[in-house]
Protein backbone atom coordinates (compact mmCIF):
# COMPACT_ATOMS: atom_id res chain seq x y z
CA UNK A 1 0.00 0.00 0.00
CA UNK A 2 1.33 3.44 -0.96
CA UNK A 3 1.04 6.51 1.68
CA UNK A 4 -0.71 9.41 0.79
CA UNK A 5 1.28 12.67 1.32
CA UNK A 6 -0.19 14.17 4.99
CA UNK A 7 -0.63 17.59 5.97
CA UNK A 8 1.86 18.06 9.61
CA UNK A 9 -0.53 19.38 12.19
CA UNK A 10 1.46 21.11 14.30
CA UNK A 11 1.21 21.14 18.23
CA UNK A 12 0.75 23.99 20.92
CA UNK A 13 4.35 22.87 22.45
CA UNK A 14 5.73 22.51 18.47
CA UNK A 15 4.57 25.93 17.45
CA UNK A 16 5.86 27.57 20.90
CA UNK A 17 9.22 26.43 20.22
CA UNK A 18 9.21 27.71 16.59
CA UNK A 19 8.46 31.12 18.21
CA UNK A 20 10.93 30.87 20.88
CA UNK A 21 13.79 30.37 18.28
CA UNK A 22 12.36 33.49 16.11
CA UNK A 23 10.88 31.69 13.24
CA UNK A 24 8.21 34.10 13.43
CA UNK A 25 9.64 37.17 14.50
CA UNK A 26 8.51 40.17 12.91
CA UNK A 27 5.31 38.20 11.56
CA UNK A 28 1.51 38.17 12.96
CA UNK A 29 0.75 34.28 13.68
CA UNK A 30 -1.79 32.18 14.92
CA UNK A 31 -1.76 28.39 15.90
CA UNK A 32 -5.76 27.05 14.30
CA UNK A 33 -6.26 23.38 14.36
CA UNK A 34 -2.79 22.62 13.69
CA UNK A 35 -1.44 24.96 10.91
CA UNK A 36 0.55 27.97 11.49
CA UNK A 37 -1.43 30.31 10.18
CA UNK A 38 -0.23 33.98 9.02
CA UNK A 39 -2.46 37.21 10.15
CA UNK A 40 -3.18 40.31 8.31
CA UNK A 41 -1.56 43.62 9.13
CA UNK A 42 -3.62 45.88 11.15
CA UNK A 43 -4.52 48.59 10.02
CA UNK A 44 -5.68 51.63 12.33
CA UNK A 45 -9.34 51.25 12.31
CA UNK A 46 -8.52 48.30 13.19
CA UNK A 47 -6.72 49.09 15.64
CA UNK A 48 -8.98 51.80 17.21
CA UNK A 49 -12.10 49.45 17.03
CA UNK A 50 -10.09 46.91 19.39
CA UNK A 51 -9.06 49.60 21.92
CA UNK A 52 -12.95 50.96 21.67
CA UNK A 53 -14.21 47.46 22.34
CA UNK A 54 -11.74 47.23 25.74
CA UNK A 55 -12.73 50.51 26.96
CA UNK A 56 -16.35 49.72 26.79
CA UNK A 57 -15.72 45.87 27.72
CA UNK A 58 -14.36 47.02 31.06
CA UNK A 59 -16.90 49.27 32.07
CA UNK A 60 -19.22 46.43 31.43
CA UNK A 61 -17.44 44.09 32.95
CA UNK A 62 -15.60 45.73 35.84
CA UNK A 63 -13.53 44.41 38.58
CA UNK A 64 -13.19 40.60 38.66
CA UNK A 65 -12.22 40.19 34.75
CA UNK A 66 -9.12 40.50 32.30
CA UNK A 67 -10.04 42.55 29.33
CA UNK A 68 -7.15 41.17 27.41
CA UNK A 69 -5.71 42.12 23.76
CA UNK A 70 -5.00 40.21 21.17
CA UNK A 71 -2.66 37.43 23.14
CA UNK A 72 -2.90 34.03 22.84
CA UNK A 73 -5.85 32.15 23.81
CA UNK A 74 -5.66 28.07 24.24
CA UNK A 75 -8.27 25.82 23.11
CA UNK A 76 -6.59 23.05 23.07
CA UNK A 77 -3.32 20.94 22.05
CA UNK A 78 -3.62 22.29 18.61
CA UNK A 79 -4.94 26.08 18.51
CA UNK A 80 -3.92 28.87 20.18
CA UNK A 81 -5.57 31.57 18.27
CA UNK A 82 -5.07 35.52 19.59
CA UNK A 83 -8.74 36.85 19.65
CA UNK A 84 -8.35 40.69 19.14
CA UNK A 85 -10.37 40.43 22.51
CA UNK A 86 -11.03 38.45 25.15
CA UNK A 87 -12.99 38.54 28.71
CA UNK A 88 -10.99 36.10 31.20
CA UNK A 89 -12.66 36.18 34.67
CA UNK A 90 -10.14 36.55 37.24
CA UNK A 91 -7.16 38.53 37.62
CA UNK A 92 -4.12 39.21 35.16
CA UNK A 93 -1.60 37.84 37.51
CA UNK A 94 -3.76 34.52 37.63
CA UNK A 95 -2.39 34.03 33.84
CA UNK A 96 1.51 34.58 34.86
CA UNK A 97 2.32 30.88 34.18
CA UNK A 98 -0.25 30.02 31.44
CA UNK A 99 -2.30 30.95 28.94
CA UNK A 100 -5.86 31.43 29.61
CA UNK A 101 -8.02 28.18 28.73
CA UNK A 102 -11.68 30.03 29.04
CA UNK A 103 -13.58 33.35 28.25
CA UNK A 104 -16.95 34.68 29.10
CA UNK A 105 -16.84 36.59 25.54
CA UNK A 106 -14.28 36.39 22.36
CA UNK A 107 -14.26 39.50 20.33
CA UNK A 108 -12.70 39.81 16.77
CA UNK A 109 -12.52 42.74 14.51
CA UNK A 110 -12.94 42.28 11.13
CA UNK A 111 -12.28 44.10 7.38
CA UNK A 112 -10.58 41.70 5.22
CA UNK A 113 -11.08 38.88 7.77
CA UNK A 114 -14.56 38.70 7.28
CA UNK A 115 -15.22 35.54 6.08
CA UNK A 116 -12.49 34.36 7.94
CA UNK A 117 -14.28 34.91 11.17
CA UNK A 118 -17.08 34.27 10.76
CA UNK A 119 -16.54 30.52 9.37
CA UNK A 120 -12.97 29.19 10.08
CA UNK A 121 -13.04 31.31 13.72
CA UNK A 122 -16.75 30.90 14.31
CA UNK A 123 -16.40 27.32 13.93
CA UNK A 124 -12.96 26.87 16.30
CA UNK A 125 -14.58 29.14 18.98
CA UNK A 126 -17.91 26.72 18.57
CA UNK A 127 -15.82 23.76 18.81
CA UNK A 128 -13.93 25.25 22.30
CA UNK A 129 -17.49 25.98 23.86
CA UNK A 130 -17.18 29.55 24.12
CA UNK A 131 -20.87 30.45 24.76
CA UNK A 132 -20.45 34.24 23.10
CA UNK A 133 -18.56 35.67 20.31
CA UNK A 134 -18.66 38.77 18.37
CA UNK A 135 -17.54 40.30 14.87
CA UNK A 136 -17.18 44.08 15.15
CA UNK A 137 -18.07 44.15 11.61
CA UNK A 138 -15.90 47.48 10.19
CA UNK A 139 -17.15 46.57 6.50
CA UNK A 140 -20.93 46.85 7.47
CA UNK A 141 -20.57 48.82 10.44
CA UNK A 142 -22.31 46.45 12.74
CA UNK A 143 -21.60 44.00 15.31
CA UNK A 144 -22.73 40.62 15.14
CA UNK A 145 -23.39 38.77 17.57
CA UNK A 146 -23.34 34.55 17.57
CA UNK A 147 -24.25 32.11 20.83
CA UNK A 148 -25.27 28.36 21.09
CA UNK A 149 -22.09 26.84 19.95
CA UNK A 150 -23.48 23.35 18.63
CA UNK A 151 -22.31 20.49 16.36
CA UNK A 152 -22.57 21.30 12.74
CA UNK A 153 -20.75 18.68 10.39
CA UNK A 154 -21.24 21.27 8.00
CA UNK A 155 -18.93 23.66 9.63
CA UNK A 156 -14.97 23.90 9.33
CA UNK A 157 -14.34 22.22 12.62
CA UNK A 158 -17.79 20.39 13.17
CA UNK A 159 -18.90 23.34 15.46
CA UNK A 160 -20.99 26.32 14.81
CA UNK A 161 -23.44 28.42 16.36
CA UNK A 162 -27.13 28.21 16.48
CA UNK A 163 -28.11 32.04 17.11
CA UNK A 164 -26.77 34.94 15.37
CA UNK A 165 -27.85 38.29 15.68
CA UNK A 166 -27.15 41.77 13.86
CA UNK A 167 -26.20 45.10 15.71
CA UNK A 168 -25.95 48.66 14.57
CA UNK A 169 -25.26 52.15 15.58
CA UNK A 170 -28.27 53.21 17.54
CA UNK A 171 -28.74 49.68 19.28
CA UNK A 172 -27.27 47.99 22.28
CA UNK A 173 -26.09 44.66 23.49
CA UNK A 174 -25.84 42.94 26.61
CA UNK A 175 -22.98 40.40 27.15
CA UNK A 176 -24.24 37.06 28.13
CA UNK A 177 -21.97 37.13 31.00
CA UNK A 178 -22.81 40.42 32.10
CA UNK A 179 -26.67 40.60 32.33
CA UNK A 180 -26.86 44.55 34.26
CA UNK A 181 -25.21 46.29 31.71
CA UNK A 182 -25.35 47.43 28.13
CA UNK A 183 -22.86 47.85 25.55
CA UNK A 184 -23.84 51.06 22.96
CA UNK A 185 -22.78 49.56 19.50
CA UNK A 186 -22.13 53.27 18.29
CA UNK A 187 -18.97 53.28 21.46
CA UNK A 188 -17.36 50.38 19.70
CA UNK A 189 -17.30 51.57 15.84
CA UNK A 190 -14.67 53.68 14.97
Amino acid sequence: MIAQPQVHIWTRQEYNCMASIGLFDRRRVELIEGQVIDMAAIKSPHAVTVDLVDMALKVVFGPGYYIRQQKPFVISDISEPEPDVAVIKGDIRDFTDAHPTAAELIVEVADSSLSYDRTVKGSLYAKAGMAEYWIVNLVDQQLEVYSRPRPDTKADYGFSYGVSDIYRPGQQITPLSASDKSVAIADILP
